[in-house]
């Protein structure tokens, strides 16, 4: 999508954003750890800027690929480039209620019913607590943590877990879940997202907590959503090279004061909606920067998260869900992103309709399949059949064709007529699925010793936090 000029161009911009211009640092631990290491810090600004020789050093150390363990092997994710795996969106704060069709504050509850339907879904590679656990608001990034380890043996990713403490207390419990230290740093069953906050600033809590997750050995990545026109320059190209130094800037840092750790690059900018002033997820003109993101993360030499699913669309389903998500998941599929997120939530990223999950799950396979590797093996082009049925023939009667479209994947979602003539829309179909994952499917159960530990360090986590009076902080 971009040449090597191109590429090289972004680089540059890159690189001269944070010689010259620099971001701001409000942590003054982080800005203690940028100036011990060779950055050049201004306390009182609280500006840090990075010299090329210092930015290019410390990226070479990053890792290109590493494993993201799930609760068991089995859905370990390789980030190597040979597959894209898919998480569901975060952290949504309202939820369309299944009984009510009333929108209210989502909760624990939601959190895991759903961490149980993404479970049950294999388009889902890996999940993100999809919504807020706002009935604990001083603590809900462990409850959500834990609601989601309780309902599924996949990979769970945090955007939510800001400040020292707070990442000590979900380090301890995927060091729990892992088994061991020297587990958990080899298939590390937890990950973390640290938003930069546009333009060219970092989050205190935020950075505090990247250091201890990249101590640990947690993954981290580190995110830009740089707003054409409001919060980056009102071009594609100057909102990707200074979300690019956002990120570079964070990840630059977590690889001065831990060489080695896993990290990912993940930009996902919008365009400011000029009739509206709001963050549009998806436009016209600002696709391609998520395409452009993927490239410029395999630049640098780290694996990527990209934007493939997210949609501005108000309503599940529908045509502006479908435009939307599967022209980001084609581009940033063929362009070898290793992870994505973004399924099931409307409205930019903020509600949840259960039945979306189920309907952006079946368009990924679509799209999966649609850039699999083609079988032309000679058992696979059926010549011996071919022949056989010969010119004017059938196929019907063939053994052969009966194994094949066994083996081929169709739509459950399609709209269709019931008997009464009646018509079955796809959202219909999603829903009653929904309904039926979350009746029938039971993930495997956590084990008794490591659920209670899980319990208990959530628990000493409230405890702490009443005893700051409601606050979770560093």
């Amino acid at each position: 999508m971009l040449d090597d000029g191109q590429l090289a161009d972004l680089r540059a911009a890159t690189l001269e954003i944070l010689e010259t211009v620099g971001v701001h640092v409000p942590s003054e631990r982080v800005r203690c750890e940028y100036e011990a290491h060779g950055a050049l810090v201004d306390h009182a600004s609280r500006v840090v800027r990075l010299l090329p020789d210092l930015v290019l050093s410390a990226m070479a150390r990053a890792p290109r690929t590493y494993t993201m363990g799930g609760r068991t092997p089995d859905f370990d994710l390789l980030l190597d480039g040979s597959a894209l795996y898919v998480a569901t969106d975060g952290c949504g704060i309202r939820v369309v209620d299944r009984e009510t069709g009333r929108v209210r504050a989502s909760t624990t509850a939601d959190v895991a019913d759903m961490a149980r339907v993404s479970d049950a879904l294999p388009a889902v590679g890996f999940y993100w607590p999809i919504v807020s656990a706002s009935d604990h608001p001083a603590t809900a990034p462990v409850h959500e943590l834990l609601a989601s380890y309780r309902n599924t043996v996949k990979h769970v990713q945090t955007e939510t877990v800001m400040g020292a403490r707070m990442a000590g207390h979900a380090v301890e419990m995927a060091r729990v879940l892992a088994g061991s230290e020297a587990a958990m740093r080899q298939r590390p069953p937890l990950s973390s997202l640290i938003c930069a906050i546009s333009p060219l600033a970092q989050d205190d809590e935020g950075m505090e907590a990247a250091l201890v997750f990249a101590e640990a050995g947690v993954p981290v990545g580190i995110m830009s959503m740089a707003n054409c026109g409001s919060t980056g320059p009102a071009t594609i190209a100057g909102n990707l090279a200074q979300g690019d130094a956002e990120i570079i800037a964070a990840l630059v840092l977590v690889q001065l004061v831990h060489p080695g750790a896993p990290v990912f690059h993940s930009m996902m900018p919008g365009v400011m909606d000029p009739r509206t002033g709001g963050f549009l997820t998806t436009s016209m003109s600002g696709e391609a920067a998520y395409g452009a993101g993927v490239e410029m993360a395999h630049a640098w030499g780290v694996p990527t998260l990209a934007g493939v699913f997210g949609t501005d669309a108000l309503e599940p389903g529908g045509w502006q869900v479908a435009a939307e998500s599967a022209v980001n998941l084609t581009l940033c599929g063929l362009l070898g992103a290793e992870t994505g997120s973004g399924m099931g939530l409307l409205d930019a990223c903020t509600l949840l309709v259960h039945e979306q999950l189920v309907l952006d799950a079946d368009l990924h396979e679509r799209v999966r399949m649609d850039l699999a590797r083609l079988d032309t093996t000679p058992a696979a082009m059926a010549l011996d059949v071919i022949r056989e049925v010969g010119p004017r023939g059938h196929y019907l009667y063939q053994p052969h064709t009966r194994e094949g479209l066994r083996a081929m994947r169709f739509s459950s979602l399609t709209g269709r007529r019931a008997p009464d003539g009646t018509v079955v829309e796809p959202r219909d179909v999603a829903r009653a699925t929904v309904d039926r994952l979350l009746l029938e499917h039971h993930p495997e159960p956590l084990d008794e010793r490591v659920a209670a530990e899980l319990a208990r360090i959530v628990a000493a986590a409230d405890a702490e936090a009443v005893a700051d009076g409601g606050g979770g902080g560093a």
